[in-house]
């Protein structure tokens, strides 16, 4: 089960988490409705399970409880648990965590956030998509679901925000997880490729199994076939009157990563205190040699990869990112 409760980000903007595990009691007669009539127009938007998301996103959602602004009622046990936050990278977005969430629900409080800009949180278009406006949503996530100190888990763009977060506010954060994001510059060239590469993209996508077969085969950056890639993809992706696409605005995301591709994300490193892992897949944009040096650079830093795994390590291969991050988390977690 997941449900979500809303957080409010860096200048009001609205974010949705998604806390996984079983939620507290609500109307059965609610939450039949909600799950079986969407079309209801009775009920808010933040009180609707996601419609418009493939069956291998966000499942079991209930209607957001009430209780004071901005944050949900907890369920006891969960609210004793410990924390984890989970933070998805560039154009990714909550339920890319849901294999993840659900095991760690088993023992831990484990919530993800679609970040701004992404999934069903708000896209202001003039709001800041800067690296401080990330970085004080995750601080604002911690502080008003209550989850400090907590884990960190972090994608790519998720897990920048993770040890930048980390550095600023360590007595917020009990450990870290980095997964495939490099810390040293990305430079310009790396800038125009995107760009260059949102272009390529064919929008509007007649159907998800379009979406599928373009990012999981078609796709230039694409070296072989790899169908986790597409259903990646098709989560990300919305009906529109003319057919699929991203429910993000490219151009949001490409000034998102404008704000950290220039720069260099060492010294940040440097001032994480807590335990950190930093996991990488084999065939990830993050190379062995970099993530080694980052492990030293880190005054706590530990080492895992992932075989047969690419960039979406999480996604590629689940069960060998569970083996590869669970006794990290299960040592600091089991800390008091």
């Amino acid at each position: 089960m997941a449900r979500r409760i809303d957080v409010t980000g860096a200048g009001g903007v609205r974010l949705a988490a998604w806390e996984f595990g079983d939620p507290p009691k609500t109307d059965p007669a609610m939450t039949d409705l909600a799950m079986t009539d969407p079309a209801r127009t009775d009920l808010s938007e933040t009180d609707l399970p996601e419609t418009d998301l493939p069956e291998t996103d966000l499942s079991g959602l209930v209607p957001r409880q009430a209780g004071p602004p901005h944050r949900a009622a907890p369920h006891a046990e969960q609210d004793r648990a410990p924390g984890v936050l989970l933070l998805h990278g560039l154009m990714g977005r909550a339920s890319h965590w849901a294999s993840t969430a659900r095991w760690l629900s088993e023992r831990h409080r484990a919530v993800a956030l679609d970040q701004r800009g992404h999934g069903q949180s708000d896209k202001p278009p003039q709001a800041a998509y800067t690296r401080e406006a990330y970085v004080e949503d995750a601080e604002a996530a911690l502080e008003q679901l209550g989850l400090a100190p907590a884990v960190l888990v972090g994608h790519a763009m998720g897990a920048l925000t993770a040890w930048q977060l980390a550095a600023k506010r360590p007595e917020l954060v009990r450990g870290l997880v980095i997964c495939d994001m490099r810390a040293s510059a990305l430079g310009a060239a790396s800038q125009r490729e995107w760009a260059d590469w949102f272009r390529a993209w064919p929008v509007p996508f007649a159907t998800l199994a379009d979406v599928r077969k373009w990012f999981g085969e078609d796709d230039p950056w694409v070296e072989r076939r790899n169908p986790a890639r597409g259903e990646f993809y098709a989560e990300v992706m919305h009906e529109s009157a003319d057919g699929w696409r991203p429910v993000f605005e490219p151009e949001q995301m490409l000034k998102s990563r404008e704000t950290w591709v220039y720069d260099a994300h060492w010294e940040e490193l440097t001032q994480v205190c807590c335990p950190a892992l930093v996991v990488r897949g084999l065939d990830g944009e993050l190379g062995r040699a970099e993530a080694q040096e980052m492990v030293r650079v880190l005054p706590r830093g530990q080492y895992a990869e992932v075989a047969d795994a690419g960039h979406l390590v999480h996604y590629d291969q689940p069960e060998a990112w569970r083996a590869a991050i669970e006794p990290f988390l299960d040592s600091v977690l089991s800390t008091p």
